[in-house]
């Protein structure tokens, strides 16, 4: 065995990369000039022998220089754009060849550097992760070449500025970071390398030095594919087979005016909706979603399904919103063009898709983005503006170029490619606000005194803006709970830019008001109404979330009051109620028969409920309220403005009743009556907007649905008597604990 020494290369350099210190790879490793001739050297610990194997030439056998398996070779007279190859001799005898990954100049374009060094390169996704390439020979390699001699293989590139080296190691190379230790592009912090011969489904992780001398095994923040659980190892994947059926779709979205269409969402946590209890209680595939999922929305009646975060996340518990890979739908399901098949099943049924987006706050699970190359680097250093106490998770540096290209970028990379038609940030309030669930003392304030944080809304702002320019037709939707002005303004109008705002204060309210026995509802009236002094000042969309039926909240039918009927009749109403109100709807899984249990993440929805009439009877009132809702422009045309609602009376808080009237441009009316008691009122009078005959459109109170079966008889006919400041009346028969609703015929 030879000493350390090799020729043309320093002993001290030798040793630090033999050690894993050395930063410059492509320093030690490939084809370097040595006089007339040409060094080759490799690394190679699982090889007993290297050949230097050229067209037309003898191979030439490299020298062992060292006993961890470094290997230098020398070819006379040749320049470093020699066409060579590899041969390994494993010490078993078996051999592969390979291309030489050390033999190929840098890939990245500066374009694609400077862009994303300014946070302004909207498909880092195409450059950043591992991608399957073709590149040429090394005379002529680059990104894109198609010529003979062309390696296959897979490009790697990572942003890690402050590490003082990082490898790619994986099943392809013994998981040791001294085999392929990648190129630092100098002036950006990225590091990149093409590794010929490395196929899909490769296993794969980054292994990161920092400057502290701390190895940190990472998986891929851009892996398209990656290991749940436990096991976190990113996984190659060629997301460019799948081929999309949805044209039709996709071209008609580019029209949709969704702020004067009908919004029914029916929110879904996919691990939970239903599992296989006859096979260990698993969740169902993406596959099978398509098969089941799919046809129970069409069935009911929505328009939209709204998904908890699909990106991987290691902890069930967190329901996905614990993001530890941003690019990379979860594996729980399957893989990523199984998720496209649902998607695309969707589209093709009519069906949108929304999904939860989550870059508020990131987990500290060491295999991801935390401390990513040993720094604070995603996150900010001080922890009064790094760190969110409530959910122990670390908060995004949105002051920082790269780290708010690789959220607008990944925002972007589920608009391009699954198709997604939308967009629900979760938690905004959190990044609006500096001193969000913090103590005096515990926040620094912005630049100018104040407790906004301007750098989230710049984010804010300028991701809606992207979003919305490169992919007209999608809809982003905030989930926040403050009174910020303009949440669902455009960015030009002084706003943040979303489409929707959820109405966090309606759902309050309202949720109160329910709660409370009937006796006692006439003292708490202003919870009923208060809601329309606002209800225009943004796009709103009324929510029944998962996050009320979670944490000892109980069900939504647990929280009415009374006995099971009157239980089941109060929800009723207030669903008809809710379809009434200004505002597009949102309802979560199981809401929609009355789960009697909180939503629990680990177990099915109680689906045998469904063999009860009453369960059946509210399930099918939410079906025909969204047939209704959708087929009657009133009800969601002009849901932003006053010129879509009209009281009739909000004053008689003795009886519980409320009254109003929904519009459409061409002056279409329904109108509805609330009684929140359990008393009939017969023969009350209501005043109407105009004369005609009133047919009734919605009886929470039929039969079908579990009620009493008082109603109208399918509808009453206008008197010329005058009622609270109107006309014409009506006098009806209102039911006990129901909404009614009528529409005038022309």
């Amino acid at each position: 065995m030879k000493p350390f020494a090799v020729a043309g290369l320093p002993p001290d350099e030798l040793n630090s990369f033999l050690s894993g210190t050395h930063s410059d790879p492509f320093r030690i490793l490939g084809p370097h000039r040595m006089g007339d001739d040409l060094a080759i050297r490799t690394f190679r610990p699982d090889a007993r022998k290297i050949d230097i194997v050229q067209n037309g030439q003898a191979p030439v056998e490299a020298e062992k220089i060292h006993r961890d398996g470094f290997f230098q070779a020398k070819i006379p007279n040749a320049t470093r754009e020699l066409d060579y190859h590899l041969r390994v001799t494993n010490w078993d005898g078996s051999q592969y060849a390979m291309r030489d990954p050390y033999q190929y100049g840098p890939i990245m374009g500066e374009v694609d550097l400077h862009l994303f060094s300014e946070g302004q390169h909207w498909q880092l996704y195409e450059r950043f992760g591992a991608h399957l390439r073709k590149i040429g020979p090394p005379a002529v390699a680059t990104a894109t070449s198609g010529a003979a001699g062309d390696a296959t293989g897979v490009y790697f590139a990572v942003w890690a500025p402050n590490a003082q080296r990082v490898s790619v190691v994986g099943d392809f190379n013994g998981w040791d970071g001294r085999v392929n230790p990648m190129r630092k592009l100098l002036g950006s912090g990225v590091w990149e390398l093409f590794l010929p011969g490395v196929k899909e489904g490769a296993h794969y992780k980054f292994e990161i030095r920092a400057q502290s001398g701390a190895l940190l095994l990472k998986s891929d923040p851009f892996a398209f594919f990656n290991q749940h659980g436990t096991s976190t190892s990113s996984l190659v994947y060629n997301l460019e087979r799948y081929q999309w059926s949805d044209a039709d779709w996709m071209q008609h979205r580019r029209s949709r005016e969704w702020p004067r269409s009908p919004i029914s969402i029916y929110e879904v946590h996919l691990g939970s909706w239903q599992r296989k209890a006859e096979e260990g209680n698993r969740p169902l595939s993406y596959l099978e979603l398509a098969e089941t999922l799919l046809p129970y929305v069409l069935e009911m009646g929505y328009t939209h399904i709204e998904l908890l975060p699909i990106a991987e996340h290691p902890f069930e518990g967190s329901w996905g919103y614990q993001v530890t890979n941003y690019y990379a739908p979860t594996s729980r399901h399957g893989n990523p063009d199984e998720l496209r098949h649902f998607i695309d099943k969707c589209h093709q049924a009519g069906i949108a898709v929304i999904m939860d987006w989550v870059p508020a706050h990131f987990p500290k699970d060491a295999h991801a983005l935390a401390e990513f190359d040993g720094t604070d680097l995603f996150e900010h250093m001080d922890p009064r503006q790094g760190e969110h106490q409530d959910w122990g998770t670390l908060i995004f540096n949105y002051g920082r170029s790269e780290v708010r290209n690789f959220l607008i970028a990944n925002a972007l990379f589920w608009l391009d490619k699954y198709h997604i038609d939308g967009l629900r940030v979760d938690a905004v309030a959190s990044m609006l606000y500096l001193d969000y669930s913090r103590k005096e003392g515990q926040w620094i304030p912005n630049v100018f005194g104040g407790r906004e944080n301007l750098d989230a809304i710049y984010f804010l702002k300028r991701c809606n803006e992207v979003c919305y320019e490169r992919f007209p037709g999608i809809v982003t939707i905030a989930e926040e709970s403050t009174a910020w002005p303009g949440v669902s303004r455009p960015v030009y109008l002084g706003g943040l830019g979303f489409g929707f705002k959820w109405n966090m204060g309606w759902m309050h309210d309202f949720l109160e008001y329910m709660s409370l026995d009937p006796v006692f509802r006439r003292f708490h009236h202003g919870n009923i109404t208060f809601s329309l002094l606002y209800a225009f000042t943004e796009h709103f969309v009324l929510v029944l979330s998962h996050d009320e039926v979670v944490h000892g909240k109980r069900s939504l039918l647990s929280k009415m009051p009374g006995d099971e009927w009157q239980k089941f009749a109060n929800l009723r109403l207030f669903y008809a109620w809710m379809y009434g109100h200004p505002g597009k709807k949102l309802l979560f899984m199981g809401g929609e028969f009355g789960q009697w249990h909180e939503w629990n993440h680990d177990t099915s929805l109680d689906w045998n409920l469904l063999d009860l009439p009453k369960h059946d009877g509210l399930r099918r009132l939410v079906q025909h309220l969204n047939y209704i809702y959708k087929s009657e422009p009133a009800l969601w045309q002009q849901d932003d403005s006053y010129d879509g609602f009209e009281w009739i009376d909000f004053h008689d808080a003795d009886n519980s009743v409320v009254s109003f009237v929904r519009k459409s441009r061409e002056g279409e009316m329904i109108v509805f009556i609330v009684n929140a008691t359990p008393i009939v009122r017969h023969n009350y009078r209501l005043g109407v907007p105009r004369a005609g005959f009133y047919r009734e459109v919605i009886n929470t109170d039929a039969e079908t649905y579990g009620g009493s079966n008082i109603g109208n008889l399918g509808g009453v006919r206008s008197e010329d008597r005058q009622w609270m400041g109107r006309e014409h009346s009506v006098l009806i028969q209102l039911p006990p604990l129901a909404t009614v609703a009528f529409k005038l015929e022309r």
